[in-house]
């Protein structure tokens, strides 16, 4: 049995007693005065992850919350029933990448935890395994990789452990061996790319790779490496102190592509606002001393995607168009307020554009559906891409040789299947190599789908995806998930998930709500979950949960509420609103400090969605989301699972932490609340071992908690 760091208190013998004696959390007030209004705060020196009692006090609350977990019947039966499932799906693979008859992609074999990177000759069928990331470095994930014009060389972007703090090596395709080049810290999600000539490649560059500093997010640059020579002797092609006349924000990350017909450079200056800015370059200039940027694009044009051909700059674009459009100009002199109208706003959302090399294709989605549509960028005309119903994705093979496309088709109880598709015969195959050999049950014969629309508390519909048994008994006696998330404009689209299938198997009702802040219904339903209008996120939650109890799939008694990142002001807002609502609630990774969360690394990045404690205004709204603050003695909580991932530099682990240690000194409902401190994980992770073992725990303690009888602790 592990050790627990109990502190002057006796430890459960058993787990059905009322009262759960958890690792001691002191108390220690700490006043801020959000102009003019005074929060105190008990638990501000957890935030201090270097601080030796902190440290001990986090491994004490994993340790117990294991030592309760561990004593779930029936646990082990779900993270079994999780491989199962994965073993069911056969192989499962990544968009692949194109080189001549090669095609590059990383594969997770059915019966492992980790993917590999491989290469296919499809003239021959043969697959070469090229890079095992447990060869590299102990806990080493592939994150990304791109290859080089010529298929020479492949970059390959490594983590470790769920940590999204990387580094970048370059892999000599002939010889199998690495190149001296190391290039760190790079943030995961960070552009890189190789020059046509495949001699040098450019990347963004953090400023550190100290997971605990506060400039961890901040004064990024964007970069070009010459192969073979030392990191130290990049060039900076875009940042904020190099290039002031850009106006870069401290917490504003640049990078850099090139246009597909290798034109033209382009500067992006990213955040979490899809609205950013955008600068050009002639690509001779890329080995000037300094660029001289010309902006094209102003975040109040209200642009979230460009793509350049020539001197044609398309555009995707809300302005004066919720449901987005999309637009051309010229990229030597745009003019978007009287550009051309390719695509006009339609009822439907358009969520996406990317290129192929004759080709812009777009996503549009009605929430539920998104069909794929081609442009063609010589005479303009439009087809729709024949695909099975359902939510369509695809990327293209090698944008700048060919058109052909990669899709990918998933519904909440059909597994994602692989299409090939080539706008030249205006087929669209199921694809023959990117396809495992699956032998799932038939999930349509056991389980319904209803998508529905519930009415929230100003009126407005909010659409809710219902997935149930056919066998439920509409009495309220059933057990519910229901999650949201609702941030960013990230729609929460129908997709297969293994572990939310074996949800299922335990006869548990699954939901999904699509509140307000996310994108479903385009840009105005994201910008009703934004700031002032944040509440309507957690409010729509709170509509849907009443909406499953009101129609009897469920009962407050066998409610699980689930809220992730962004997420955490959805469930922690509703808990503290509504906490009879909810039998259970996951609080996976959740931002639930807004008001402490900004003096967190990544916490000025999310300033455009949430606002600003510098602006009065926002601080009132900022305030009203805090679920931290929220929490009130003697009130009777949900059981509640706080998840937090160690390695995490997004939501840094004393937030999740705190809104732990508050429910636990808090609740007078006698449920447990367990702080998940998971040392093998980051915000999240790609190794399969870890996502099953956390789930199956974390879902064990919500069946648990719902009385299912499968997971009954035995009585002493």
């Amino acid at each position: 049995m592990k050790n627990v760091f109990l502190t002057g208190c006796l430890f459960l013998s058993q787990i059905g007693f009322a009262q759960f004696n958890y690792p001691k959390t002191p108390e220690k007030p700490a006043t801020d005065d959000y102009f003019g209004t005074k929060i105190t705060d008990n638990y501000q020196w957890l935030e201090d992850l270097k601080n030796p009692e902190v440290k001990t006090w986090f491994k004490a609350q994993s340790d117990y919350s294991h030592i309760i977990i561990d004593k779930i019947p029936n646990r082990d039966a779900l993270y079994n029933r999780m491989k199962q499932v994965q073993e069911m799906g056969g192989d499962s693979y990544g968009y692949a990448t194109q080189r001549g008859n090669l095609y590059f992609y990383v594969k997770t074999k059915k019966n492992e935890k980790l993917s590999k990177l491989y290469a296919k000759d499809v003239s021959t069928g043969k697959e070469i395994l090229i890079f095992d990331p447990e060869t590299y470095k102990k806990d080493a994930q592939i994150t990304n990789f791109t290859v080089d014009t010529k298929g020479n060389q492949i970059a390959l972007l490594f983590s470790k452990s769920g940590s999204e703090i990387c580094e970048l090596r370059i892999l000599d395709l002939k010889t199998k061996k690495f190149l001296d080049d190391v290039l760190a810290p790079i943030w995961s999600e960070f552009n890189f790319e190789f020059t046509p000539d495949g001699r040098y490649i450019t990347y963004t560059k953090m400023s550190t790779g100290d997971p605990n500093s506060n400039m961890l997010l901040k004064e990024m640059k964007a970069m070009i490496h010459q192969i073979g020579t030392n990191q130290d002797k990049d060039i900076v092609l875009g940042a904020r102190e190099e290039y002031p006349e850009l106006s870069i924000l401290t917490e504003q990350f640049p990078e850099v592509s090139f246009s597909d017909d290798y034109k033209s450079i382009i500067l992006r200056i990213g955040s979490t606002k899809s609205e950013s800015p955008v600068f050009y370059a002639p690509f001779s200039s890329i080995k000037d001393k300094k660029i001289k940027w010309k902006q094209i694009v102003k975040p109040s044009d209200d642009i979230v995607q460009t793509f350049i051909s020539g001197d044609q700059l398309f555009f995707l674009s809300h302005k004066n168009a919720p449901n987005y459009k999309i637009g051309l100009t010229s990229l030597s002199n745009p003019d978007f307020d009287n550009a051309k109208v390719i695509v006009p706003e339609s009822s439907s959302v358009i969520t996406s554009i990317h290129s192929s090399k004759n080709y812009l294709v777009y996503s549009l989605s009605n929430g539920i559906i998104q069909d794929k549509y081609l442009i063609d960028l010589k005479t303009l005309t439009r087809k729709k891409a024949p695909l099975p119903s359902g939510i369509n994705y695809s990327a293209a093979l090698n944008a700048r040789e060919n058109d052909n496309l990669q899709c990918y088709n998933s519904n909440w109880l059909t597994p994602a299947t692989f299409y090939d598709y080539s706008p030249e015969n205006d087929k669209a195959i199921k694809s023959k190599y990117f396809n495992g050999d699956s032998n799932y049950p038939d999930y349509y014969a056991s389980y319904e789908v209803k998508e529905v629309e519930v009415k929230s508390h100003d009126g407005t519909m909010v659409p809710l995806s219902i997935i149930y048994p056919k066998n439920i008994k509409m009495d309220g006696s059933t057990p519910a998930y229901i999650t949201g998330y609702g941030g960013y404009g990230i729609s929460s689209t129908p997709r297969f998930s293994n572990r939310l299938s074996v949800l299922l198997e335990q006869g548990t009702v699954v939901a999904v709500a699509h509140v307000r802040g996310g994108g479903e219904k385009g840009e105005n339903w994201h910008k009703d979950g934004m700031k002032a209008k944040k509440p309507n996120t957690w409010k729509d939650f709170i509509a849907c949960s009443e909406y499953l109890v009101n129609q009897k799939y469920t009962s407050p008694s066998k409610l699980i509420g689930n809220g992730g990142s962004m997420g955490g002001v959805l469930i922690g807002r509703a808990i503290t609103e509504r906490p009879d609502l909810f039998a259970v609630a996951i609080a996976e990774v959740g931002m639930t400090n807004v008001l402490r969360s900004q003096n967190s690394a990544n916490g000025a990045n999310q300033i455009p969605e949430v606002g600003s404690l510098k602006d009065p205004e926002d601080t009132k709204h900022l305030i009203e989301m805090d679920a931290q603050s929220k929490v009130k003695k003697g009130i009777k909580y949900p059981a509640v699972i706080v998840s937090t991932g160690m390695n995490d530099s997004r939501i840094t682990p004393w937030e999740p932490a705190k809104f732990a240690a508050v429910l636990q000194n808090s609740t007078s409902s006698g449920k447990p609340v367990l702080l998940y401190a998971n040392y093998e994980n980051g915000h999240f992770t790609s190794d399969l071992e870890v996502v099953f073992k956390e789930y199956a725990d974390i879902f064990a303690f919500a069946l648990w908690q719902v009385g299912h009888p499968k997971f009954q602790p035995a009585k002493k």
